[in-house]
């Protein structure tokens, strides 16, 4: 594939689970088009995942910069401005720290950048079995055939259909952050992730949200940048409502700045 003339940066959020991130550096090695930068954005891990980013960080040969803040809860809005603030990448494909890429998967999202837009992908769901074998062998040779995947359309790569595939470009719902992309210039104009979302849900819809209404379009993309979600306990959503308000009073009022983001961390 021919090298496109804008930087390219991968972000992955993780927290307490080295071995998945292990997963995750482990496709990365089987890419076929390399980031420039890797961000790892730690939402307070303990030691042993700076252990194993130092270990990769000479193995992958890339510039991998690793963002870390105390263990407060879940601060994920706050770990992720403080990684892309050490961003020099022009274009930042984010993921989940239980995401295991298809070979291709930068490849395919830096054939879909478009300025302009930023872009949300799928991902295909891996059974708790099947998780626990990933994990032991560290295989990352995943795909359509694959056991113990829970909805197997997500893992299927034709990008060539991908087109088929239309998602409104003003609907910020549903918006993921395992598996998004966007420019960084984008994220700067709009004060990044809003750092007052503590506890998980909402904060990826509403960061959309904001985009959308500074004029940066969405775009779905299935049947390419293919990757799969290793099973997991369900994060605690005891603050979703108050999130989810938070996320509303954004749609109502159009917001597209917010006051405490990127620029306070």
């Amino acid at each position: 594939m021919v090298k496109q003339n804008f930087s390219v940066g991968i972000l992955i959020a993780t927290y307490n689970w080295p071995e998945a991130l292990e997963i995750i550096f482990l496709s990365l090695l089987q890419q076929t088009y390399l980031p420039d930068e890797i961000l790892i954005a730690d939402d307070g891990s303990r030691e042993e995942t700076e252990q194993l980013i130092n270990k990769y960080r000479k193995i992958l040969n890339i510039p991998l910069k690793h963002a870390w803040h105390e263990d407060r809860g879940f601060r994920k809005g706050i770990i992720l401005n403080k990684a892309v603030k050490q961003s020099e990448a022009d274009y930042i494909i984010e993921i989940d720290g239980d995401i295991v890429m298809h070979p291709r998967f930068i490849e395919d999202h830096v054939k879909q950048a478009e300025r302009g837009h930023f872009v949300q992908g799928a991902r295909a769901m891996i059974g708790e079995a099947t998780t626990k074998h990933i994990l032991q062998t560290k295989s990352t040779r995943l795909g359509f055939f694959t056991k113990g995947l829970q909805n197997r359309f997500n893992a299927l790569r034709l990008p060539a259909l991908s087109f088929i595939v239309k998602a409104n470009p003003y609907s910020s719902d549903n918006t993921k952050a395992c598996n998004l992309a966007f420019w960084r210039e984008d994220f700067i104009a709009i004060n990044g992730y809003n750092n007052l979302f503590f506890g998980w849900g909402s904060e990826d819809c509403e960061f959309a949200a904001r985009l959308i209404h500074a004029g940066v379009h969405k775009k779905r993309l299935k049947l390419a940048a293919v990757c799969f979600h290793l099973h997991h306990e369900y994060h605690n959503k005891s603050q979703i409502t108050v999130n989810e308000r938070r996320y509303s009073e954004t749609l109502t009022t159009r917001l597209v700045c917010c006051l405490n983001g990127y620029a306070e961390v």
